[in-house]
């Protein structure tokens, strides 16, 4: 078996983490019954799960944290273009990225982006069912591929800390 490049293990984490991403919108929407009998979405349903997280059915027509909702179709399908724009650029980035952690970063968010680009043309809107609460505080409801989104910004921004603070270590020693 030959060796992965970094554009292919990028490729497999986003395929990753789109698969698990609808995968569980599917066993939500349609395993626990969310989708009503004509085949129409259902909104506001919530199970305590624990103390701080809960499980909730709802439908977003904007984008992250619910800005810019898409009202109409018209705006629905510019999200749905704009989305595909934003990863085929990444894509494209990905095919020269030569870190393996910043190539899994970009996967995540290539996956992550992708799923929810799925549910906004195949529903109108981006299923998000986890809600995380306490203290009389409640986070944004999001679901597996927001996370992947997160996620891959997150490592992205601390390849970038890690990068830097090592870029300037090695400048200090060749002061010395």
């Amino acid at each position: 078996m030959s060796k992965l490049s970094k554009f292919q293990i990028g490729m497999l984490v986003a395929a990753i983490a789109l698969v698990l991403d609808q995968a569980v919108k599917l066993a939500f929407l349609f395993g626990a019954g969310w989708i009503d009998t004509l085949h129409q979405p259902m909104n506001g349903i919530r199970i305590e799960i624990l103390p701080f997280f809960d499980i909730v059915m709802v439908w977003n027509k904007g984008i992250s944290y619910g800005l810019f909702q898409a009202e109409s179709d018209f705006h629905r399908w510019i999200l749905v273009a704009f989305a595909f724009g934003v990863t085929g650029f990444l894509i494209w980035w990905l095919r020269g990225i030569q870190d393996l952690r910043l190539a899994q970063a970009v996967g995540l968010i290539i996956g992550g982006a992708l799923g929810n680009v799925i549910d906004r043309a195949f529903y109108g809107a981006v299923a998000d069912f986890f809600l995380l609460h306490g203290f009389g505080y409640e986070w944004y409801v999001f679901n597996i591929a927001d996370t992947a989104v997160v996620l891959g910004v997150v490592i992205m921004g601390l390849d970038l800390l890690i990068s830097e603070w090592r870029s300037r270590m090695r400048a200090k020693e060749d002061q010395t």
